[in-house]
């Protein structure tokens, strides 16, 4: 099992994917995001949080963390810790959600 490079990503929702400048839609609520993603092995480790801050969810060879304290979700990073694990599992999510991941590095847009 070969351990990749760590790759940081963001789950995002365009308004138009042919036009990167038209924005997104937010991801949803807290509850959620939460809720869709559990469907996919993602999940809080369960310890406690406080009420400002970062959520940190746990899947199959990566985190989704996205700001506490906010109605709505506009975007969620992704921090890839093994690519054989996550890769399949995070190609699944952007098919099942209609969301995007975006390269934080290249800037480009994907899933």
């Amino acid at each position: 099992m070969a351990k990749s490079k760590k790759r940081i990503l963001v789950f995002i929702k365009p308004k138009d994917t042919d036009d990167p400048v038209a924005g997104n839609f937010p991801l949803g609520t807290p509850k959620e995001l939460c809720k869709e993603l559990a469907s996919f092995n993602t999940l809080p480790d369960g310890s406690q949080r406080s009420a400002v801050g970062t959520m940190v969810l746990h899947g199959p060879g990566y985190t989704v963390e996205y700001a506490q304290g906010h109605d709505t979700i506009n975007q969620a990073m992704v921090v890839v810790y093994n690519t054989d694990f996550a890769w399949p599992v995070l190609q699944k999510i952007c098919k099942a959600t209609g969301w995007k991941m975006q390269d934080t590095d290249s800037g480009q847009i994907f899933g």
